[in-house]
């Protein structure tokens, strides 16, 4: 088994691989990227059980086809130190003995058995999807920050998917924060749903083009995949039922302010930095044009408190929020200006987007408040 392939274009892909691979697996193989030479066509596979990832390069110069499983670390420590050359390797296929010519330079490592490697998931009984990657890289970005961190409430650990004829949506929520982002201009013949977990989100949003490229999307019961390019990542989904989402959503807000988002979220960076930093919270008083953040620290005695002009309709209203949370919430919305609806202190509420250029993206947001504390 032979081949040469640029440095720089086999450094990129195994990085785009590099999110597969877990720091504590329970499978020493699982450290290693499958090489698969077949004629021309070089696949690279890397694999944590759950998620599995594959790309596929064509190559200029290959012979004698084989399969070898490689240590993945040692081999992206040495590409990244290489300008753009052709490097060979050479894999004795009864010894599994690895040679790597670059240069003046030549080094020798073991691979190891490919049988030990776990097998790609074969997908049966599908139902496929088409979406661009702006749409993917846009849903993720702004979804998978309210995703859940309790293991205790599986369902809440990934991004939910909900796939209708009129339209696709993505949910996720940690109970003190939900995000829902619906595109109009995708949608399947039949409907479905599933939850995405948060790993190869991640992947994906690393190596996605926020362009037209175009993702297919391949779902069952337990496992989607997605595929563009030369990639293709497979996933384990998770299992569960998500909860209803819909009826947490306040619909009778009587509250609404409407504001500047970079102002607010200064604002609201500045004033967190005296609040209590267990509670991380910042009061929202409200009344007429004007809106008035404070937060204090009482084990240190800090304060702060800052006014802004807005644009409010309601009644007066004092609430507190997580300041974490709102700044998360306000650095995902691209508009200038963001709305804010109210109903009582007591109850969630929504962050929206004011004038989206983006006619077929629908935002929503929704914030859970704190306890305010009591004023003397």
């Amino acid at each position: 088994m032979k081949f040469i392939v640029s440095s720089s274009t086999l450094y990129k892909n195994l990085q785009a691989l590099s999110g597969v691979l877990s720091s504590n697996n329970t499978l020493p193989i699982l450290d290693d990227f499958l090489f698969e030479l077949d004629g021309q066509r070089l696949s690279i596979t890397a694999s944590d059980l759950e998620t599995t990832m594959k790309v596929s390069l064509m190559l200029e110069n290959a012979e004698e086809s084989g399969v070898v499983a490689i240590p993945a670390r040692i081999l992206l420590e040495t590409l990244k130190t290489f300008a753009d050359i052709p490097i060979t390797f050479s894999i004795n296929q009864e010894t599994l003995g690895i040679e790597i010519s670059a240069g003046e330079g030549k080094f020798k490592l073991s691979g190891h058995n490919s049988d030990d490697f776990p097998q790609t998931p074969q997908l049966e009984d599908t139902t496929t999807i088409t979406v661009d990657a702006s749409v993917l890289v846009n849903a993720f970005n702004k979804t998978i920050f309210a995703t859940g961190t309790d293991e205790l409430r599986q369902v809440m650990l990934g991004v939910f998917c909900e796939i209708t004829p009129e339209d696709i949506t993505f949910v996720a929520t940690d109970a003190h924060k939900l995000v829902k982002y619906r595109r109009t201009d995708t949608f399947s013949d039949s409907s479905a749903s599933f939850i995405l977990p948060k790993k190869p989100i991640n992947n994906l949003r690393n190596i996605l083009s926020d362009d037209d490229t175009k993702v297919k999307i391949e779902y069952n019961q337990t496992n989607a995949s997605f595929i563009f390019e030369n990639v293709i990542l497979i996933c384990r989904l998770i299992d569960g039922k998500y909860p209803n989402y819909e009826a947490v959503i306040p619909i009778e807000n009587t509250k609404k302010l409407i504001i500047g988002r970079t102002d607010l979220l200064t604002s609201i960076k500045r004033v967190a930095l005296f609040a209590n930093q267990s509670t991380l919270q910042v009061r929202f008083s409200i009344s007429g044009k004007e809106l008035i953040l404070t937060s204090e620290d009482l084990d240190f005695s800090n304060e702060a408190k800052e006014r802004l002009t807005c644009n409010y309709t309601g009644e007066d209203i004092q609430i507190g929020f997580s300041s974490k949370f709102l700044q998360e919430m306000l650095s995902n919305i691209d508009t200038e200006q963001v709305c804010l609806e109210l109903s009582e202190s007591n109850r969630a509420g929504l962050v929206l987007p004011v004038d989206n250029p983006r006619e077929h993206e629908l935002i929503l947001m929704l914030i859970m408040p704190v306890m305010l504390n009591q004023e003397n």
